[in-house]
């Protein structure tokens, strides 16, 4: 009896052992899965997103292995991505609500501060900078600047961050619609005038032809088919997202696949981009400022302040992305002229995401 019982208690005390080492466990890998929700977090609060990265990854993919994505290579990525923005544009134009956009115009001092700012403020501060530092025109880093500020603002980080901070929602998302459409005949009219004045040479006729066949007859016949595939598009927006971003990713490799093959980066040191990057948060922190001004002396109410600020500051990676296929034939410079929109991309979703968790913060608190 007493050999059973000592027996039992043996086993007893080996089961609570055990049970606590796998409640130590347990705890320990509930940690471990509970990492991953935090840093998800953490990356949502600064603008990180799969797709920062996979561009990055891109980059990175197109230095280790350039000849797989170039013209004359096995994937035949010229022609994909050339399909791939037609059918971008084709989507955008059935997204493309027009009596949303008749629905929207009453606000006219709001949306003409937001598409002067992205149209003309943009451009024209770029043309004073380089005219101060004496910068050359046919400079690729130069040209890339300017096609940074002459592209239109981006539509959906625009009108999440105008959501947080609690702005005017129909507006930004009427302004961000709008500044697309625009940006399909302005960017081309501002480049046009850019390369003409300076050394560089574009062929306008093939640019031009390229800009009818693959950008502003999809996005006329997206918005005449609108009425009947609208709703579809709009139920499967997130399915088309999806592809326009791989569409873009197979664009950012095969051209940086371009640059790399004919080392058009073997003049850029790390300084340079570092200088490029830093250029980039000074232009978004000089628009914001700006567009604060201007605001506060239109006497905008506090919702249109922060659609404002937060839709006229953006650029659109997306359109500079596609369009960088029509406006610029060569492929071999494209990677360094999407360096800019690159860099300005990551540093506006960065640096908006922070000032619109705490814009909203202090509105919280305000109201407390």
């Amino acid at each position: 009896m007493h050999g059973s019982a000592a027996k039992l208690q043996s086993r007893c005390t080996l089961n609570r052992k055990f049970c606590m080492r796998s409640d130590k466990a347990n705890e320990s890998a509930a940690k471990g899965i509970g990492l991953l929700p935090r840093a998800r977090k953490v990356a949502g609060r600064l603008g990180l997103d799969w797709f920062l990265l996979a561009l990055l990854l891109m980059i990175v993919l197109a230095y280790l292995w350039p000849q797989v994505g170039l013209k004359e290579g096995p994937l035949a990525l010229g022609t994909i991505t050339d399909v791939g923005v037609t059918i971008i544009f084709l989507f955008y134009g059935l997204r493309l609500s027009p009596e949303k956009l008749k629905a929207g115009l009453s606000n006219w001092r709001l949306h003409m501060l937001v598409q002067l700012s992205t149209f003309v403020l943009f451009p024209v501060l770029i043309l004073l900078v380089m005219q101060l530092v004496n910068a050359d025109s046919s400079d690729l880093l130069w040209l890339g600047v300017f096609y940074l500020a002459a592209l239109p603002s981006t539509v959906s980080s625009s009108v999440v961050m105008v959501s947080v901070v609690g702005g005017n929602m129909p507006a930004a998302i009427f302004n961000a619609s709008i500044s697309s459409l625009l940006g399909v005949f302005i960017t081309p009219l501002w480049m046009g005038v850019f390369l003409t004045t300076g050394d560089a040479t574009i062929d306008t006729q093939d640019v031009m032809l390229k800009l009818v066949l693959q950008v502003l007859a999809p996005v006329i016949v997206g918005i005449l088919l609108h009425h009947r595939l609208g709703a579809w598009a709009e139920r499967n927006k997130s399915r088309i997202r999806f592809f326009d971003q791989s569409i873009i990713l197979l664009i950012v490799y095969s051209s940086f696949c371009e640059s790399y093959a004919r080392d058009l980066f073997g003049s850029l040191s790390m300084l340079h981009l570092v200088e490029l990057g830093i250029g980039m948060l000074v232009l978004f922190f000089c628009i914001f400022g700006i567009i604060t001004g201007i605001s506060r002396l239109l006497g905008l109410a506090r919702e249109d302040n922060i659609t404002a600020v937060f839709c006229g500051s953006k650029k659109s990676l997306v359109h500079g992305t596609v369009m960088s296929k029509v406006l610029f034939p060569d492929a071999n410079m494209v990677g360094v002229i999407l360096l800019p929109i690159m860099i300005y991309h990551a540093l506006q979703l960065v640096v908006a995401s922070i000032m619109a968790q705490a814009w909203a913060r202090k509105e919280e608190a305000t109201k407390l």
